[in-house]
């Protein structure tokens, strides 16, 4: 994450690095957008970025600063959605670089990771500031939800084969969330 690169490394092995154009960035997440690129976001550049296949860079720079962009996931209406765990909002960027943020309630409330439900047509997001996890939908719509214990802080999160979305605590343990 300090080394200002995109890293790749094929199924046999061989690995090759693609070096970012700003320095002290912390690249922290990436997806597939569908655009046959993948997207990442640069926490401490306050950006998102776009590489394609062959390691070409676009840096798309976030309105609200400082923002802190960390989680990042491809979006069920083929947009990519991130979250700014210092700004308190969810972005959404299009693969032509049209952007637009999303301000939660309690800005204070630190989202930090994200994941499409196809299934439902909306994002999951982590509040760890919070104890808390919430979806938003396509149009900006958002609901957030109690976890079992207030002080767990949610990190990471997924929508399992049973449409269930889990949840990892830092408590040491996975949450199991019904919507």
């Amino acid at each position: 994450m300090h080394a200002d690169q995109i890293g790749r490394i094929t199924p046999d092995g061989h690995t090759s690095q693609f070096p970012l154009p700003v320095t002290g960035a912390f690249p922290s997440a990436i997806t597939a957008g569908p655009d046959d690129a993948l997207w990442f976001t640069l926490n401490q550049a306050n950006a998102v970025g776009r590489i394609s296949l062959t390691g070409e860079v676009t840096i798309h720079p976030l309105p609200t600063a400082p923002a802190g962009p960390v989680g990042i996931t491809r979006g069920t209406d083929d947009a990519l959605w991130f979250v700014e765990i210092a700004a308190g909002q969810i972005g959404r960027i299009t693969p032509d670089g049209r952007m637009r943020e999303y301000p939660l309630h309690d800005r204070a409330c630190r989202p930090h990771a994200i994941a499409a439900d196809l299934a439902r047509g909306v994002c999951w997001f982590t509040a760890w500031g919070t104890g808390r996890i919430g979806s938003i939908t396509p149009d900006g719509h958002v609901e957030q939800y109690d976890l079992p214990a207030r002080d767990c802080e949610p990190h990471g999160l997924t929508v399992g084969p049973d449409g269930a979305v889990y949840v990892t605590l830092e408590i040491g343990e996975i949450a199991r969330f019904e919507p």
